[in-house]
């Protein structure tokens, strides 16, 4: 990376404030990042570059006069392209939708306007946030910073690709089953799903509404709350949205001296062993921390699988239907095959499902009762290669994180260090609804303390060796 593109996006920040770079050098450093790599990434189906450079330049204008918007002032931000951005098709990644422009900004493309970012452009995805990395779709999938033959995670692949080898400081995903946690994860950044009604869904085109979130990607702990108390605040046209959110920023920084952090070890049994070692060792540092890491038990990580499996299948067909009856092969075959399943689910099936996600909610609760947090990994396996489709099946959907969209819970994936085999691993720290500022809280820490290691296995590994090489 150059200068610009290795800074943080509060360092980009701080470092306009001071004279040091404007906005326009930040927004010219990515795109000649882009030009550089996208087109063996494949992360952006859409580069804004002339509108960039002319809200940039208005940006400098406005800060040479003593005027910012906000705390994001001219600081690029990539949007994963099922989110609405005015002007700008929504394709969700499929031929479907096309050509369906959008006639206004989402709820939180608006607010990150508000505090001054600049739309860089849409970013790849899996086929309206489901299915898999596919070759069959009008443009390619999105590939792995680290090593462009594996997979970059999904579904906001293009997102988390983006972040980590720095062509944006950061971006917007959607979660649905961990789909911005998955890319930050295999990506080696951080990405966080806010409490169920953080942040508003309005135009943000839905896989399964009882699960979706909008969740901030990015290369730093800090950065991911900077971006999402930008995202806060109460939008009456989502029935969902609460405004009864902290902002994060001001727990950065804090120690985590006393708190308790319940381990969820049937989340990890599957794990490879190469990711459990890097687990163990996240625990003995926040125990080093002060912390109080106490292991919990609680129902088996492969029911809330299952049960939030049963859940996005039916309401994705409820989504989809017409469309699938209509032009069913105008979809990839990962999307389809996944979508069509939930024809199969009755009302009655439908209802115990969500009698089960009761239930295992409330086991939840009472088994991090008394608990400030708690921590399990994210993937069991390592990115497979993008081109296996027999590695992707095996691999690719077994993880630890759908379970807090089941339960509506924050959660943060972040990285855990670096594997033989050069691909990231990862870890979940996750809390009760409406601390999500206590999920910052532990994942800042955790962060600040890595980067005081050296040749360690915890260092955090945000920038890419691979992307240099192409």
């Amino acid at each position: 990376m150059n200068a610009l593109t290795e800074l943080s996006l509060t360092s980009l920040a701080a470092g306009m404030r001071a004279g040091a770079f404007s906005s326009r050098d930040i927004v010219e450093a990515c795109l000649r990042r882009i030009d550089a790599l996208d087109p063996q990434l494949n992360a952006f189906l859409r580069v804004e570059s002339e509108a960039a450079l002319i809200e940039a330049e208005a940006c400098d204008r406005e800060l040479a006069a003593g005027k910012p918007r906000g705390p994001l002032h001219g600081l690029p931000v990539a949007i994963k392209d099922i989110i609405d951005v005015a002007g700008m098709a929504t394709t969700g990644h499929s031929r479907i939708t096309i050509a369906e422009c959008a006639q206004e900004d989402a709820f939180v493309v608006q607010r990150l306007r508000s505090a001054g970012a600049i739309i860089l452009g849409k970013t790849a995805l899996h086929e309206f946030a489901t299915g898999g990395p596919s070759f069959d779709l009008p443009w390619p999938p999105a590939r792995n910073p680290w090593n462009p033959a594996h997979h970059p995670g999904g579904s906001s692949s293009g997102s988390g690709a983006a972040v980590a080898s720095g062509m944006a400081p950061a971006a917007l995903g959607t979660d649905t089953a961990g789909s911005v946690r998955h890319p930050a994860t295999a990506c080696g950044i951080v990405g966080m799903k806010p409490t169920y009604g953080a942040i508003s869904r309005h135009g943000v085109f839905p896989l399964a509404p009882s699960l979706d979130q909008v969740g901030p990607m990015t290369r730093t702990v800090a950065d991911n709350a900077l971006l999402f108390d930008a995202c806060l605040g109460h939008d009456p046209r989502d029935p969902t949205s609460m405004a009864a959110f902290e902002a994060a920023s001001p727990s950065v920084g804090k120690d985590i001296r006393g708190l308790r952090i319940a381990v969820l070890e049937e989340f990890n049994a599957e794990a490879d062993g190469e990711i459990l070692a890097a687990f163990d060792g996240a625990l003995s540092l926040l125990k080093d921390l002060g912390a109080e890491v106490v292991p919990v038990t609680c129902p088996p990580v492969s029911l809330y699988n299952d049960c939030a499996r049963l859940l996005i299948q039916a309401e994705s067909f409820a989504v989809h239907k017409r469309w699938l009856a209509e032009r069913a092969l105008d979809y990839g075959w990962r999307a389809r095959t996944k979508l069509l399943a939930g024809a199969f689910i009755d009302a009655g099936t439908f209802l115990q499902a969500q009698k089960e996600r009761r239930r295992l909610t409330v086991a939840l609760r009472e088994a991090t009762a008394g608990f400030d947090a708690a921590l399990c990994v994210s993937s069991f396996h390592l990115p497979a290669r993008i081109d296996d489709d027999d590695a992707i099946d095996r691999t690719y959907d077994r993880q630890a994180r759908i379970a807090f969209n089941l339960t509506g819970d924050p959660a943060i994936a972040l990285s855990s260090g670096l594997s033989a085999s050069g691909l990231p691993l990862g870890l979940q720290i996750a809390s009760h609804p409406f601390h999500d500022a206590t999920v910052y809280r532990i994942a800042a820490a955790y962060e600040a303390a890595c980067e005081g290691l050296v040749d360690s296995a915890l260092q955090p590994w945000r920038r890419p060796a691979a992307t240099e090489a192409l």
